[in-house]
């Protein structure tokens, strides 16, 4: 007997209405291996039929009835273990729904194999022929409805579905960047950032993983061979600390911060306006802003403010200085660690893998290693980066552009069989050092990554604008929006202090 499903299984029934109307349509909860498991089963669908939701709570003021109406001792003795354990359990549970019912549908069906698989053997050492074929004959598998043919419009559920699933944000960023693409940072989705070797592909990948954790979600890092553990584990630190441990990052240094370019050129007349000095006169373009041009108006104005009080905004760079800060240790890391996990602590896992080693088939070996053994169940799954991934055995003896197809098919079936957002990178030819922006000629191997993705972002970035500190990135495919590649979005950023965000604007 599977303890762990049938305990989630139980769970799920008392406190998930959604999950108990999925499961009514099974009928086959009779499998179920525990005499307890199916009694509170029962107790839940009486429950659900009368008041059509989950007993939730209330199943406590059931079992109480149920004891006075003549529960069997034994029965109340295993019973109330049950709930005392479930109680702690369920309030922890980071339920996924459609996860669960998968797992549910999956072990009933083996369930019921075995108790076929005993009827036949028991009816064939007894010579009853007619009756064993008659089983084999009559035999109905598990199955919820069948997912490739539904009703769109039978039921509220789900047209509930339909809309609330979709837009279920498993990471959330603020201001122009969250604007620019937090539709797509959702369940199911399979999103991946284009870019040119040492953009910063590894330290985009790193902040969506923190910033998913601080949404709430759990994620599943996989670092493919792009770095060692120590490597990953250390820049993860270096991102907590917000410094480096390295001292030639550690001195002085200007750290680009979010301004308005009206409020630089003296054009703001607004009255939320922050001060009254400028950096440059109303003929400057913004274009033509450099590092140095821009280190030498701060100078010549020593009291000039930064602003961003108004709607009338127009993002551009400043170059904020920083004072100099200690070398990071082990010690400060650990410090900041230990923050962190107070307050997400069991949210995050990575597991590291030498180069042409990990596969996709294997991702999905751990995941599920991960949620038999630790009931880990991740709402993000990362992987830096699928270029570097192997292709499963089914797919060795295919060209090595084939290969690759079949590796971002199987990364959109994980996103879609573990109802999860997958997220990776992935290189850009070499036609793409020659230019500004990035646009669809620009796919390294096979073009076809971009009819898989549910959304693909281009990362920009000229000689200047690296020295501002400034990311651009630009919508490629979007398959949930009218996408133009030539939007974009401004990301200010400062790698050295472990920054891959500090603000953005359009």
């Amino acid at each position: 007997m599977d303890e762990f499903i049938e305990r989630k299984i139980v769970i799920g029934l008392i406190t998930s209405t959604q999950y108990i109307t999925e499961v009514a349509k099974l009928k086959k909860l009779e499998y179920l291996d525990s005499s307890s498991a199916r009694l509170l089963s029962s107790w839940c669908f009486e429950y659900y039929n009368k008041y059509n939701t989950a007993p939730g709570k209330e199943i406590e003021s059931i079992f109480a009835e149920k004891i006075r109406n003549g529960l069997r001792e034994e029965q109340i003795e295993d019973i109330s273990n049950i709930l005392s354990s479930l109680s702690d359990e369920a309030i922890n549970l980071d339920f996924n729904v459609q996860y669960l019912l998968d797992q549910t549908v999956r072990y009933l069906k083996q369930q019921e194999l075995i108790d076929i698989a005993n009827q036949i053997k028991n009816g064939v050492e007894k010579d009853e022929v007619e009756e064993v074929e008659k089983l084999v004959l009559e035999y109905l598998p598990v199955q919820t409805e069948d997912k490739t043919v539904v009703d769109p419009f039978d039921q509220l559920e789900t047209v509930k579905s339909a809309f609330l699933t979709a837009q279920e944000n498993v990471i959330k960023f603020p201001k122009a960047l969250g604007q620019f693409w937090n539709e797509q940072l959702v369940r199911g989705g399979f999103v991946a950032l284009l870019a040119a070797e040492k953009r910063g592909k590894s330290y985009l990948l790193l902040e969506m993983a923190m910033r998913a954790v601080q949404t709430g979600s759990k994620v599943a890092f996989f670092q493919a061979g792009d770095m060692t553990e120590e490597q990953q584990l250390r820049r993860m630190y270096i991102y907590l600390a917000k410094r480096s441990d390295r001292e030639r990052y550690c001195k002085e240094i200007y750290m680009p911060v979010v301004d308005c370019w009206f409020n630089q050129t003296g054009e703001c007349s607004c009255k939320e306006r922050e001060g009254v000095d400028s950096l440059f006169t109303s003929i400057m373009k913004q274009n033509d802003v450099t590092k140095e041009i821009l280190l030498d108006a701060i100078e010549a104005t020593p009291g000039y403010l930064v602003c961003r009080n108004c709607n009338n905004f127009q993002g551009a760079v400043y170059l904020e200085k920083q004072p100099a800060v200690e070398v990071l240790t082990w010690k400060g890391a650990y410090k900041k660690v230990s923050e962190w996990r107070k307050k997400y602590a069991g949210k995050m896992k990575l597991s590291t893998h030498p180069n042409d080693s990990l596969s996709v088939r294997d991702i999905d070996n751990i995941l599920e290693q991960w949620r038999k053994v630790e009931n880990f169940i991740p709402d993000v799954v990362i992987v830096d980066y699928a270029d570097i991934l192997i292709a499963d055995p089914d797919a060795t003896k295919l060209d090595w552009r084939n290969q690759q197809n079949a590796i971002w098919k199987k990364l959109r079936k994980l996103s879609q069989v573990r109802d999860c957002l997958v997220l990776t990178a992935t290189q850009a030819a070499a036609s793409s050092y020659k230019k500004d922006t990035i646009d669809l000629t620009d796919f390294s191997e096979d073009k076809r990554k971009f009819a898989h993705v549910t959304a693909m972002y281009g990362m920009n970035q000229t000689p200047e604008e690296k020295k501002l500190g400034i990311l651009r990135l630009n919508e490629l495919v979007v398959r949930e929006s009218d996408f133009d590649s030539t939007r974009q979005v401004k990301v200010l950023q400062c790698l050295s202090r472990g920054r891959p965000l500090i603000g953005s604007y359009f």
